[in-house]
């Protein structure tokens, strides 16, 4: 081949190995969202944007989905000890699957002053596939409770999804069809030896042969051991 050919082989292999690993690459995206809560508080209804942050990390056949906020969402008119506020949400679901994902997270560590936005801690769930496909994960609605009382934040723009998870559902049909071509195998091959037939054989036949002169020769070479062991024991005639 000529060095100009070769160069031009070199190049289009390079490009499909490169293709190749764009197409296998796993289809995550995550974007920081702006929310706009609308907060019922025991003292009114309050209003804050923070920006959400979903991130996903593979654990077994799940996810572990992680929601933060990088901004406080509502405030309390007294100071909050420490552990005295315990945060939760829920996050939607679109796309391939649908429904809500709880996630929740520790208690506050530390006191948190009156009239100062609450920061809430990140919170984590665990997100397990029902359906193969994109599926998006959108900030839905957030949780306080504090001191005996709750306070709900709700989504009030209508915000687009933090994440989109292209996902494959536990025990698809590979799964399937590679466990029903074992189970046939077995049940053949089961049958035939219930039968009586004779084994498959696994080798060509010139094998099968070689392996039957060769089993033949050690046992001639064995009862030849023995007849000569048993004429050595005898005592010589005179």
């Amino acid at each position: 081949m000529s060095y100009p050919k070769r160069t031009a082989a070199l190049a289009s292999a390079a490009a499909l190995a490169g293709s190749a690993v764009l197409l296998t690459a796993p289809a995550a995206r995550a974007d920081v969202v702006d929310v706009n809560y609308r907060c019922q508080t025991p003292i009114g209804v309050k209003s804050a944007v923070s920006p959400i942050d979903i991130k996903s990390a593979r654990r077994g056949s799940g996810y572990t989905i992680t929601m933060s906020w990088q901004k406080g969402v509502s405030s309390s008119p007294v100071e909050l000890g420490k552990g005295a506020m315990s945060p939760s949400a829920t996050i939607e679901l679109g796309g391939a699957d649908s429904g809500t994902l709880a996630v929740s997270g520790p208690a506050n560590s530390a006191a948190i002053p009156a009239d100062t936005p609450i920061k809430i801690s990140d919170l984590s769930g665990t997100y397990t596939p029902k359906k193969s496909g994109k599926v998006t994960f959108t900030a839905g609605t957030l949780t306080i409770k504090a001191l005996g009382t709750t306070t709900t934040c709700t989504p009030a723009n209508s915000p687009k999804p933090s994440l989109t998870l292209d996902v494959t559902a536990a025990g698809g049909s590979s799964s399937s069809s590679s466990g029903g071509s074992s189970s046939s195998s077995s049940s053949s091959s089961g049958g035939a030896a219930s039968a009586g037939q004779q084994l498959p054989q696994t080798g060509p036949e010139d094998s099968a042969v070689a392996l039957g002169t060769l089993g033949g020769t050690v046992l001639l070479a064995g009862a030849a051991g023995v007849l000569w062991l048993t004429r050595r024991g005898q005592p010589a005639r005179r």
